[in-house]
């Protein structure tokens, strides 16, 4: 995209590489903190009210909660997401993998805070302040992950993985997999909850619209198929001599694209039938 080149010689210089590292850094010092007291994570979370009442630090602090407090599952995951989030790296550059990152962290904030504002609006202050903590769990890194792994799906749709280190996964089935498990998620979650995965997600919507080619679905190149479609199905003839003539009717493939001809078999001499004529024209002996 023309805007992103634009940025990217303007800012480029400022893009954190290895950035994947940083994020996974930042769930091992979550995971050690809930270990050391799980109370902690009451007061690192994005609640919009705790932070318009002082609490700012919860606007950075959000990303060190970890999507698992078991140990051998974080592991896994950073190890997975190490992986695909340095491939992607490689593919789009670092400056774009930042703004792909940095992006879904962004509409994750701006959703909590818009979901607190429509609460606030609906039921008031004190009902607000109270479903600001209790969705300010769903504003986590958890679909920031998603977004990066449906990311590299879409990147690289035949690539394979090792489900469970055993059974080999493409991951374009993974990736509809994911996508029916957040469907699931949309549909049992009340209106918050979507409006929470939605917002998380948003990164990830605006990459896959945004790399669609839609030239294939324009009027313009949609009428220059069908054109050539039918340039393709017209039989050629030169000096206007036709290949193909029914014997009876006497139609050619310029009167009817779609005609099939046949010869028969049991007319003597070479006469070529329609195959509405093919079957009931009288046979011709010699």
């Amino acid at each position: 995209m023309n805007f992103l080149n634009k940025w990217e010689r303007k800012l480029g210089r400022y893009a954190i590489p290895n950035l994947m590292i940083g994020m996974i850094a930042a769930y091992c010092i979550g995971f050690a903190l809930y270990y050391l007291n799980p109370s902690f994570f009451a007061y690192l979370t994005l609640s919009p009210y705790h932070i318009l009442h002082g609490q700012i630090w919860r606007l950075i602090t959000w990303i060190l909660v970890p999507n698992s407090t078991n140990i051998f599952s974080l592991l896994i995951m950073s190890f997975f997401y190490y992986q695909i989030g340095t491939t992607l790296e490689h593919t789009w550059g670092t400056f774009r993998f930042n703004v792909y990152i940095f992006g879904g962290m962004f509409f994750t904030v701006l959703g909590a805070f818009l979901l607190y504002l429509i609460q606030f609006l609906l039921y008031g202050g004190a009902a607000a302040a109270i479903y600001s903590l209790q969705y300010s769990v769903g504003f986590s890194t958890s679909y920031i992950n998603l977004s990066i792994f449906l990311a590299f799906a879409v990147m690289y749709p035949e690539m394979q993985i090792l489900l469970m280190f055993i059974i080999p996964v493409k991951m374009k089935w993974m990736a509809y997999i994911y996508a029916a498990l957040v469907i699931f998620e949309c549909i049992v979650a009340d209106w918050g909850g979507r409006f929470a995965i939605v917002m998380s997600l948003l990164n990830f919507v605006i990459f896959f619209f945004s790399t669609r080619n839609y030239k294939k679905i324009s009027p313009q190149e949609i009428h220059r198929r069908q054109k050539f479609k039918s340039a393709m199905q017209t039989p050629k003839s030169r000096n206007g001599i036709t290949k193909h003539k029914c014997a009876v009717c006497g139609r050619t493939e310029q009167d009817d694209p779609n005609l099939t001809f046949r010869f028969c078999s049991k007319c003597e001499g070479n006469y070529e039938y329609c195959q509405e004529h093919l079957f009931t024209h009288k046979h011709i002996k010699r």
